[in-house]
């Protein structure tokens, strides 16, 4: 008997649909607005802006702004706030900077060493209390709010069933559990026990993430644990077509024609310099297990310009 797909449904969280259950992670210096906009044309139901320093908002400086370009091209706006004091992300929260953003997502689950050291992403899972002001001083904003998470700090304490509990109690409306604890970094094999666990121990939905590199493995995924989706991370960078795959929705684009759409989005929103930082670290994840990619990404990074950029991607791309 062949095996009902879960994957590509739409689910509705905190009122709010989404067009399936297959989302995008929240990654530093890669989701910005065009790469958002390409994944919800792909099939993914949301895609959140690159983690923001609930802190830093209150400075109008320009990088921060890029982070949070958005316009209506994007359906659902979702925004990573990390950080580690509740009264700063509730000013965060409420601040006319995210007026425009339906979902606010607090970071619970970098790894990061800088990060850890200022009590903010994984190391909120030693402190439970502090997350639980957290979360509510968000959910005072009336926004939708949802969480992302690691298992704990290591094997010997994992603490995500006593985790996804207080988020639920303190006002979230969905929990992404990144299968690993804080010292396994991004390797090693999900443990797919403990997010079910988390799954089985709240009513709010729970997507999970960590691992997945193919439509197999996604699969594998929600067999395994029982979510109701899946969070692509890396992946989703160096594959962004796997949405399609995942979602059955159709698309008859090549990673050349995504490139290229890209190039002109990107365009549009930002500065020369920006674009060319993106399409670079963009084209350079598409080219992964190419022949000839040591090469290619030599003669692409020595583009000073939009016009080179354009012309060594069409040796590159279009064959």
């Amino acid at each position: 008997m062949q095996k009902e797909n879960k994957l590509g449904k739409e689910i509705t969280v905190g009122g709010i649909r989404f067009s399936s259950n297959v989302l995008m992670a929240p990654l530093a210096g890669y989701t910005c607005f065009p790469f958002r906009l390409m994944v919800e044309k792909l099939g993914a139901g949301s895609a959140y802006t690159e983690m923001i320093s609930s802190d830093g908002l209150k400075y109008n400086d320009r990088a921060t702004s890029k982070l949070l370009y958005t316009d209506d091209r994007e359906k659902l706006k979702c925004v990573q706030l990390l950080g580690a004091i509740p009264t700063v992300f509730e000013r965060a929260a409420k601040s006319e900077r995210l007026e425009k953003f339906d979902i606010i997502d607090i970071n619970m689950g970098c790894p990061v060493p800088n990060v850890i050291k200022a009590g903010e992403g994984s190391a909120l899972l030693e402190d439970i209390p502090r997350a639980s002001k957290i979360i509510e001083a968000c959910k005072r904003s009336g926004k939708v709010v949802s969480v992302k998470c690691r298992l704990g700090m290591n094997r010997n304490n994992i603490v995500i069933e006593e985790f996804v509990r207080m988020c639920e109690m303190s006002g979230a409306d969905m929990i992404t559990v990144h299968g690993r604890t804080r010292d396994m970094m991004y390797d090693g094999e999900p443990l797919y026990d403990y997010i079910k666990l988390a799954k089985q121990s709240v009513s709010i939905p729970v997507f999970a993430n960590g691992g997945i590199t193919s439509k197999e493995r996604a699969q594998e995924m929600m067999e395994k644990t029982g979510a109701d989706g899946i969070m692509l991370a890396r992946y989703g960078f160096e594959n962004p077509l796997i949405f399609s795959e995942l979602t059955g929705k159709e698309s008859v684009d090549t990673k050349y024609s995504l490139l290229l759409e890209q190039l002109d989005i990107a365009k549009e929103c930002f500065d020369e310099l920006y674009v060319l930082s993106y399409i670079k670290k963009l084209s350079s994840y598409f080219m992964k297990k190419m022949p000839g990619t040591k090469q290619y990404k030599l003669d692409l990074y020595k583009c000073g310009n939009i016009s080179e950029l354009e012309s060594v991607l069409g040796e590159i791309f279009d064959k």
